[in-house]
């Protein structure tokens, strides 16, 4: 774990930064002078093809070069890689970024042959020339941070340089910058943090903590769209009606909310937040920005009809006319979700492993998960997949099939009432009369009678096979956990207690109900799917009653759309009783993004938990290991039904919700359990703000 006292924090960076001596480079300043430095442009056009330069004396010299970081893990970066060529007397060089996207391309192209050592072929070049102590390159790149106005030399996180060639790079790079006496390390891995603690002085650290610190813009899902501006607390959501036509600008993420055109959180939030997965299936923007409850640009449109654009590094705001929002919506209608009817012949209640078949001859694993959604609901479907994988450890479970919420909906008379309620105008147009008939709803599918002999059917099943356990009762709908629309946290768990069998019933009624949550209901209307054509399957498991950790992991770079810096990103927390996705104001969680397929399989931690003692982490290498090798599994395995191996040419992850805990084994380290895998949505994209 790094030293505290080796983190430079921003303000003594610039403290140490004033206090170098000048870079040695025509574009400084000269000796005595306590000026800013003499900015003196390199390039001799403003042709954007110039491939590289050995200096970089300007800022217009850094922007020809520079690109987006590949990994874009912090907003308002401009990247430019360099290569050190200690084959000819560490000659300097700053590559174009956008030309050359990765070191090799340019190092085989201008530095190969003609009087130099020939660049090897591209997997040797990548075996020798990030970890073997002889290489002949030292590779790394200089980004700037706008929001923190930090210039920082990275390596890649998986890269074993030792911190003389650290230092040689590094100073190379403050004499022939214009940025050289700004210049700082930041270590972009706990073990090139390890690495950096033996640089000398002269070399100040930036962690990541404090350049995540040093930002006020954060971008998560990217888009366009149009909405009244309105301004909500959210503890307020439960009071306040949202409608699909606002965009909202809250105090911190909650943990769900209606359907809207777009979210401003003055918290940061986590990737994985529900809020965040729901706008990246919606396609709508998301994003933090610190200080938004009082920002006087947002302030100065309170009430007004907006045009918001949250783009990769920047975010623009402004005034439209009723006229282009109306155009805007009606442009951007969301295709109509149909449901395929229920599979109503399945009355078995299956262990997990029976739920989805292997593919049958000529079958797709996606054609064979839709068939089980059909029956068991998305969420038993992807958990049946699990559970016949070696590799993964999941907690004994079955499922429910929709043929008893079928049957109990029938037997109660409750498709009837919600029948009438979709033909009452004033509940289709009143978000209040809405709320208070569903809640209504609820509370009387909550004292219906559950069948008598379902219910034998599942004491029987609980008795034989899990005896003495309290039972985790969870929803699997056929509009959840899908491709296209998770619905995250559009529905409710709840635990029994076979002990008092009325626990038991009162959990199933409790979650059956919370499939008519007012949001829940909007946001199924807002994806035109019939209500009328919604089950609700059950997972069912023992209940965790005091896991050791709890996280969320997506099994791709959420940060790097490019697919070149791949790796898992992960949230975890201490202990159960902590939300991951949507923490309490002023608790942080472990954020990290693990490169589990590069060697040494380097851990990039982006904050730290708040709940546990400073310098330590909520998992072990070790347990960081075992979720590696699980997450690799589940991004494998699901990839015929999502990913490459089912044609998608595209991004593609697998969000997974993950638990350590010591219940099975008290007194032994926590194992590790997967709670559930489904598609994750992505990013979005959008075009930059102005």
């Amino acid at each position: 774990m790094v030293q505290s006292t080796r983190i430079t924090s921003i303000a003594v960076l610039a403290l140490v930064a004033a206090m170098l001596p000048p870079a040695c480079s025509s574009s400084g300043s000269g000796p005595g002078d306590d000026g800013p430095p003499i900015e003196v442009c390199e390039r001799t056009s403003d042709d954007a093809s110039t491939e590289f330069l050995k200096r970089v004396g300007c800022a217009e010299d850094f922007e020809a070069l520079a690109s987006a970081p590949i990994d874009a893990s912090l907003p308002g970066a401009r990247s430019v890689k360099i290569v050190l060529d200690q084959a000819d007397q560490n000659a300097l060089y700053f590559q174009n970024s956008v030309l050359y996207r990765i070191h090799y391309d340019f190092v085989s192209s201008h530095l190969s042959g003609d009087g130099l050592p020939f660049v090897p072929p591209l997997g040797e070049f990548n075996a020798t020339e990030y970890f073997t102590p002889d290489r002949r390159f030292v590779l790394g790149a200089v980004t700037h941070y706008e929001g923190p106005d930090v210039w920082a030399l990275e390596l890649s996180p998986y890269d074993t340089a030792s911190a003389d060639m650290i230092t040689a790079l590094f100073k190379a790079v403050q004499g022939a910058s214009f940025f050289g006496a700004k210049l700082a390390f930041h270590p972009t891995s706990e073990s090139v943090a390890i690495e950096a603690q033996k640089l000398p002085g002269g070399v100040p650290v930036v962690s990541t903590g404090d350049l995540y610190a040093g930002i006020d813009y954060q971008p998560l899902s990217l888009g366009t769209a149009v909405g009244r501006l309105r301004f909500v607390r959210a503890a307020a959501l439960d009071s306040e009606y949202l409608s699909h036509q606002d965009i909202v600008v809250l105090d911190q993420a909650p943990n769900d909310i209606s359907v809207v055109q777009g979210i401003i959180t003055e918290e940061f939030q986590t990737p994985l937040s529900h809020v965040n997965v729901l706008s990246q299936n919606r396609r709508t923007p998301n994003m933090g920005l610190r200080n938004a409850m009082s920002h006087p640009d947002l302030l100065a449109l309170k009430d007004k009809l907006v045009e918001l654009t949250a783009g990769a590094s920047s975010w623009s705001v402004r005034e439209v006319t009723e006229a282009e929002a109306e155009a805007f919506w009606e442009a951007h209608k969301p295709v109509p979700v149909t449901l395929p009817p229920l599979d109503l012949t399945a009355t078995e209640l299956l262990d997990l492993e029976e739920v989805t078949p292997d593919p049958a001859d000529g079958e797709s694993l996606r054609d064979t998960l839709k068939k089980a959604v059909l029956a068991y609901g998305g969420k038993a479907a992807h958990y049946s997949i699990l559970a016949r994988m070696p590799e993964i450890p999941i907690l004994k479970a079955f499922a429910i099939p929709v043929y008893y919420y079928d049957q109990f909906m029938q037997q109660n008379g409750f498709y009837d009432r919600i029948e009438a309620l979709l033909e009452d105008p004033e509940f289709k147009t009143d978000p209040a009369v809405r709320d208070r008939e569903l809640k209504a709803l609820r509370d009387a599918m909550k004292d219906a009678p559950l069948d008598a002999d379902f219910q034998a059917l599942l004491q029987a099943k609980i008795e034989a096979d899990y005896p003495g356990f309290k039972m985790r009762f969870r929803t699997s709908t056929n509009s959840e956990d899908l491709e296209g629309f998770p619905c995250a946290g559009c529905y409710d768990s709840h635990t029994g207690d076979p002990a008092d069998w009325e626990d038991v019933a009162d959990a199933i009624r409790k979650t059956y109900a919370s499939a008519w949550k007012l949001r829940t209901f909007d946001e199924r209307t807002y994806y035109g799917i019939d209500h009328r054509s919604l089950g609700m399957a059950l997972l069912v498991h023992h209940n965790f009653p005091n896991e050791e950790a709890n996280g969320v992991a997506v099994t791709n770079n959420p940060f790097d759309p490019s697919g070149l810096q791949p790796a898992f990103y992960v949230n975890v927390q201490k202990g159960g009783s902590v939300e991951v996705v949507a923490p309490p104001p002023g608790v942080t969680n472990d954020a990290f993004l693990h490169f589990f397929n590069q060697p040494n399989q380097p851990v990039t931690y982006l904050t730290h938990s708040s709940l546990v003692p400073e310098g330590q982490t909520v998992l072990t290498p070790a347990q960081v290991h075992q979720l590696g090798v699980a997450l690799d599994a589940i991004h494998d395995r699901f990839s015929p039904a999502y990913g490459p191996a089912s044609g998608n040419s595209g991004w593609y992850a697998m969000d997974v919700e993950f638990k350590f805990d010591d219940d099975e084994n008290p007194g032994e380290p926590p194992a590790l359990f997967i709670k559930q895998a489904r598609p994750y949505p992505g990013r979005g994209a959008a075009s930059e703000a102005p």
